[in-house]
Protein backbone atom coordinates (compact mmCIF):
# COMPACT_ATOMS: atom_id res chain seq x y z
CA UNK A 1 0.00 0.00 0.00
CA UNK A 2 1.52 3.18 -1.14
CA UNK A 3 -0.51 6.00 0.08
CA UNK A 4 -0.52 6.65 3.97
CA UNK A 5 -2.72 6.13 6.17
CA UNK A 6 -4.06 7.78 9.39
CA UNK A 7 -4.49 5.41 12.89
CA UNK A 8 -3.58 1.53 12.50
CA UNK A 9 -4.72 -1.06 15.50
CA UNK A 10 -2.71 -3.57 15.66
CA UNK A 11 -3.90 -7.01 17.02
CA UNK A 12 -1.59 -9.99 16.65
CA UNK A 13 -1.56 -14.09 17.60
CA UNK A 14 -5.54 -14.63 17.94
CA UNK A 15 -5.30 -18.42 17.35
CA UNK A 16 -9.00 -18.85 17.19
CA UNK A 17 -10.15 -17.60 20.39
CA UNK A 18 -13.57 -15.33 18.96
CA UNK A 19 -14.88 -14.31 22.15
CA UNK A 20 -11.48 -11.84 22.85
CA UNK A 21 -11.39 -11.18 19.59
CA UNK A 22 -14.63 -9.64 19.42
CA UNK A 23 -13.60 -7.83 22.57
CA UNK A 24 -10.73 -6.05 21.00
CA UNK A 25 -12.31 -5.41 17.40
CA UNK A 26 -15.54 -3.62 19.78
CA UNK A 27 -13.03 -1.36 21.50
CA UNK A 28 -13.82 2.52 19.53
CA UNK A 29 -10.27 3.12 18.71
CA UNK A 30 -9.94 -0.04 16.45
CA UNK A 31 -13.66 0.77 15.48
CA UNK A 32 -12.31 4.29 14.20
CA UNK A 33 -9.17 3.04 13.23
CA UNK A 34 -8.15 3.19 9.18
CA UNK A 35 -6.37 -0.08 9.29
CA UNK A 36 -6.64 -3.17 11.67
CA UNK A 37 -3.30 -5.04 11.18
CA UNK A 38 -3.02 -8.99 12.23
CA UNK A 39 0.43 -9.63 12.33
CA UNK A 40 -0.27 -13.38 12.16
CA UNK A 41 -1.35 -16.71 13.82
CA UNK A 42 -4.95 -16.34 13.40
CA UNK A 43 -6.51 -19.26 13.47
CA UNK A 44 -4.37 -21.98 15.05
CA UNK A 45 -6.38 -22.36 17.73
CA UNK A 46 -10.15 -23.83 19.12
CA UNK A 47 -12.36 -21.36 16.86
CA UNK A 48 -10.35 -21.17 13.38
CA UNK A 49 -13.30 -20.72 10.86
CA UNK A 50 -15.07 -18.02 13.27
CA UNK A 51 -12.53 -16.12 13.73
CA UNK A 52 -11.43 -16.26 10.01
CA UNK A 53 -15.03 -15.25 9.30
CA UNK A 54 -14.81 -12.64 11.61
CA UNK A 55 -11.87 -11.08 9.99
CA UNK A 56 -12.92 -11.26 6.91
CA UNK A 57 -16.00 -9.19 7.95
CA UNK A 58 -13.54 -6.15 8.43
CA UNK A 59 -13.01 -6.13 4.50
CA UNK A 60 -10.54 -3.65 2.83
CA UNK A 61 -10.20 -1.98 6.27
CA UNK A 62 -8.07 -5.71 7.85
CA UNK A 63 -4.73 -6.28 6.67
CA UNK A 64 -3.53 -9.95 7.26
CA UNK A 65 -0.22 -10.99 7.97
CA UNK A 66 1.35 -14.63 7.69
CA UNK A 67 2.28 -16.10 11.19
CA UNK A 68 4.43 -19.40 11.48
CA UNK A 69 1.26 -21.19 12.60
CA UNK A 70 -0.80 -20.19 9.81
CA UNK A 71 1.75 -21.37 7.20
CA UNK A 72 2.05 -24.51 9.11
CA UNK A 73 -2.04 -25.16 9.15
CA UNK A 74 -1.39 -24.91 5.46
CA UNK A 75 0.65 -27.42 5.49
CA UNK A 76 -1.13 -29.78 7.85
CA UNK A 77 -4.36 -29.11 5.77
CA UNK A 78 -2.99 -29.92 2.82
CA UNK A 79 -1.32 -33.35 4.51
CA UNK A 80 2.17 -31.98 5.58
CA UNK A 81 3.90 -32.51 8.73
CA UNK A 82 5.02 -29.84 11.08
CA UNK A 83 6.34 -28.87 14.43
CA UNK A 84 3.88 -27.53 16.40
CA UNK A 85 3.51 -29.23 19.85
CA UNK A 86 -0.45 -27.99 20.43
CA UNK A 87 -2.74 -30.91 19.32
CA UNK A 88 -5.07 -28.63 18.39
CA UNK A 89 -3.28 -27.36 15.28
CA UNK A 90 -4.01 -30.84 13.28
CA UNK A 91 -7.99 -30.59 14.26
CA UNK A 92 -7.63 -26.65 13.33
CA UNK A 93 -6.27 -27.21 9.88
CA UNK A 94 -9.36 -30.13 9.45
CA UNK A 95 -11.42 -27.78 10.07
CA UNK A 96 -10.26 -25.31 7.49
CA UNK A 97 -12.72 -24.58 4.54
CA UNK A 98 -10.44 -24.94 0.66
CA UNK A 99 -10.95 -20.80 0.82
CA UNK A 100 -9.32 -20.64 4.01
CA UNK A 101 -6.83 -22.42 3.38
CA UNK A 102 -6.48 -20.48 0.32
CA UNK A 103 -6.60 -17.25 2.21
CA UNK A 104 -4.22 -18.44 4.90
CA UNK A 105 -1.79 -19.15 2.07
CA UNK A 106 -1.97 -15.86 0.44
CA UNK A 107 -1.20 -14.14 3.26
CA UNK A 108 2.33 -11.88 3.06
CA UNK A 109 5.39 -11.38 5.03
CA UNK A 110 6.20 -8.91 6.14
CA UNK A 111 3.80 -6.33 5.10
CA UNK A 112 5.10 -2.55 4.42
CA UNK A 113 2.63 0.61 5.16
CA UNK A 114 3.24 4.44 5.08
CA UNK A 115 1.50 5.65 8.27
CA UNK A 116 0.89 8.84 8.95
CA UNK A 117 3.84 10.22 11.78
CA UNK A 118 5.53 7.44 11.76
CA UNK A 119 6.69 6.80 7.98
CA UNK A 120 7.80 3.56 6.76
CA UNK A 121 6.51 0.78 8.74
CA UNK A 122 7.07 -2.96 8.38
CA UNK A 123 4.63 -5.23 9.92
CA UNK A 124 5.44 -8.72 10.88
CA UNK A 125 5.14 -11.98 13.06
CA UNK A 126 8.69 -13.64 13.85
CA UNK A 127 11.33 -10.81 12.55
CA UNK A 128 10.75 -9.19 8.85
CA UNK A 129 13.08 -11.84 7.84
CA UNK A 130 11.93 -14.82 9.45
CA UNK A 131 7.93 -15.99 10.40
CA UNK A 132 9.15 -18.19 13.09
CA UNK A 133 12.09 -16.26 14.39
CA UNK A 134 12.49 -15.20 18.00
CA UNK A 135 13.33 -11.90 19.04
CA UNK A 136 12.85 -10.36 22.70
CA UNK A 137 12.36 -7.14 24.78
CA UNK A 138 15.83 -8.05 26.23
CA UNK A 139 17.57 -9.34 23.23
CA UNK A 140 20.98 -7.72 22.99
CA UNK A 141 21.46 -5.12 20.53
CA UNK A 142 23.38 -7.38 18.28
CA UNK A 143 20.90 -9.71 18.07
CA UNK A 144 18.39 -7.12 16.98
CA UNK A 145 20.91 -5.58 14.66
CA UNK A 146 21.05 -9.05 12.89
CA UNK A 147 17.15 -9.35 12.34
CA UNK A 148 16.33 -6.18 11.30
CA UNK A 149 19.45 -6.18 9.12
CA UNK A 150 18.18 -6.21 5.74
CA UNK A 151 15.90 -3.28 6.26
CA UNK A 152 16.14 0.27 4.59
CA UNK A 153 17.49 2.78 7.14
CA UNK A 154 14.26 4.75 6.72
CA UNK A 155 12.37 1.97 7.80
CA UNK A 156 11.30 4.05 11.31
CA UNK A 157 9.26 1.39 12.97
CA UNK A 158 9.44 -2.66 13.12
CA UNK A 159 5.91 -4.29 14.24
CA UNK A 160 6.05 -7.94 15.52
CA UNK A 161 3.93 -10.64 17.11
CA UNK A 162 4.82 -14.27 18.19
CA UNK A 163 5.81 -14.00 20.90
CA UNK A 164 2.62 -13.32 22.54
CA UNK A 165 4.02 -10.25 25.22
CA UNK A 166 3.08 -6.42 24.46
CA UNK A 167 6.30 -4.04 24.18
CA UNK A 168 7.54 -1.50 22.23
CA UNK A 169 11.41 -0.18 22.44
CA UNK A 170 14.03 1.73 20.55
CA UNK A 171 16.60 -0.22 18.81
CA UNK A 172 19.51 1.83 17.43
CA UNK A 173 16.70 4.88 17.25
CA UNK A 174 14.14 2.16 15.42
CA UNK A 175 11.29 1.39 17.02
CA UNK A 176 10.30 -1.50 17.71
CA UNK A 177 7.01 -3.00 18.77
CA UNK A 178 4.95 -5.86 19.81
CA UNK A 179 1.02 -5.53 20.25
CA UNK A 180 1.28 -8.99 22.51
CA UNK A 181 -1.63 -11.80 21.99
CA UNK A 182 -5.16 -11.63 21.81
CA UNK A 183 -5.93 -15.59 22.64
CA UNK A 184 -3.02 -16.81 24.13
CA UNK A 185 -1.66 -13.92 26.33
CA UNK A 186 1.72 -14.36 28.77
CA UNK A 187 1.83 -12.65 31.86
CA UNK A 188 -2.02 -11.00 32.08
CA UNK A 189 -5.82 -12.65 30.79
CA UNK A 190 -7.48 -10.07 28.07
CA UNK A 191 -6.78 -8.84 24.62
CA UNK A 192 -3.45 -7.33 24.31
CA UNK A 193 -3.10 -4.63 21.02
CA UNK A 194 -1.54 -1.61 19.61
CA UNK A 195 -2.65 1.74 18.63
CA UNK A 196 -0.18 3.78 16.07
CA UNK A 197 -1.64 7.34 15.89
CA UNK A 198 -0.04 10.81 15.42
CA UNK A 199 3.61 9.10 15.36
CA UNK A 200 2.53 7.65 19.26
CA UNK A 201 2.67 3.99 19.90
CA UNK A 202 0.07 2.82 22.47
CA UNK A 203 0.44 -0.52 23.97
CA UNK A 204 -3.55 -1.08 24.41
CA UNK A 205 -5.77 -4.01 26.52
CA UNK A 206 -8.75 -5.12 26.56
CA UNK A 207 -10.39 -6.80 30.28
CA UNK A 208 -12.69 -9.88 29.54
CA UNK A 209 -14.68 -11.97 31.67
CA UNK A 210 -12.10 -14.49 31.44
CA UNK A 211 -14.57 -17.58 32.81
CA UNK A 212 -16.85 -16.41 30.05
CA UNK A 213 -14.08 -16.57 27.73
CA UNK A 214 -13.81 -19.93 28.50
CA UNK A 215 -17.22 -21.12 28.59
CA UNK A 216 -17.41 -19.25 25.46
CA UNK A 217 -14.71 -21.51 23.81
CA UNK A 218 -15.61 -24.18 25.43
CA UNK A 219 -19.10 -23.54 23.88
CA UNK A 220 -18.47 -22.48 20.29
CA UNK A 221 -15.91 -24.85 19.80
CA UNK A 222 -16.07 -28.97 18.83
CA UNK A 223 -12.38 -29.76 19.42
CA UNK A 224 -12.90 -32.11 22.24
CA UNK A 225 -9.98 -30.24 24.34
CA UNK A 226 -11.66 -27.02 24.00
CA UNK A 227 -12.42 -25.55 27.63
CA UNK A 228 -8.67 -27.59 29.04
CA UNK A 229 -7.23 -25.12 26.12
CA UNK A 230 -9.39 -22.29 26.98
CA UNK A 231 -8.25 -22.58 30.38
CA UNK A 232 -4.33 -22.71 29.44
CA UNK A 233 -4.10 -20.08 27.34
CA UNK A 234 -7.47 -17.88 27.82
CA UNK A 235 -6.67 -17.52 31.45
CA UNK A 236 -2.99 -16.65 30.76
CA UNK A 237 -1.89 -19.55 32.82
CA UNK A 238 1.61 -19.06 32.14
CA UNK A 239 3.41 -15.91 32.84
CA UNK A 240 5.60 -13.41 30.70
CA UNK A 241 8.53 -14.81 33.04
CA UNK A 242 7.51 -18.51 32.07
CA UNK A 243 7.47 -17.28 28.49
CA UNK A 244 11.14 -15.69 28.21
CA UNK A 245 12.59 -18.91 29.90
CA UNK A 246 11.20 -20.54 27.41
CA UNK A 247 11.66 -18.28 24.33
CA UNK A 248 15.25 -16.85 25.25
CA UNK A 249 17.42 -19.74 24.46
CA UNK A 250 15.99 -19.22 20.63
CA UNK A 251 17.22 -15.75 20.80
CA UNK A 252 20.46 -16.13 20.50
CA UNK A 253 21.39 -15.16 24.04
CA UNK A 254 22.95 -18.87 24.36
CA UNK A 255 25.31 -18.40 21.39
CA UNK A 256 26.84 -15.20 22.78
CA UNK A 257 27.66 -16.88 25.80
CA UNK A 258 29.32 -19.80 24.36
CA UNK A 259 31.21 -17.15 22.54
CA UNK A 260 32.24 -15.13 25.27
CA UNK A 261 33.65 -18.50 26.74
CA UNK A 262 35.53 -18.99 24.01
CA UNK A 263 37.12 -15.83 23.95
CA UNK A 264 38.50 -16.68 27.51
CA UNK A 265 36.73 -13.87 29.62
CA UNK A 266 37.87 -13.90 33.12
CA UNK A 267 34.21 -13.22 34.50
CA UNK A 268 31.91 -15.59 35.03
CA UNK A 269 29.41 -15.25 31.74
CA UNK A 270 26.43 -15.79 33.74
CA UNK A 271 27.32 -13.38 35.99
CA UNK A 272 28.16 -10.30 33.29
CA UNK A 273 24.49 -11.92 31.69
CA UNK A 274 23.37 -10.71 35.09
CA UNK A 275 25.05 -7.55 35.37
CA UNK A 276 23.53 -6.32 32.06
CA UNK A 277 19.98 -7.77 32.30
CA UNK A 278 20.28 -9.77 29.70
Amino acid sequence: MSSEVGTVAVLSDVHGVLPVLDAVLAEPDVVGADLVVVTGDHAAGPQPVEVLERLRSLGERAVLVRGNADRELVALARGGTTDIPDPVAPWAAAQLRPDDVALLDALPHPVELTVRGFGRVVFCHGTPRDDDEVVLVDSSLERWADVLGGLDDDVTTVVMGHTHMPFARLVDRRLCVNPGSVGMPYGRAGGSWALLRDGQVELRHTPVDVEAAVAAVAGGSAYPGAEEWARAYVTSANSDADALRVFGPRDGRLEMKGSLKQHGLTRRVDELMDDFGD
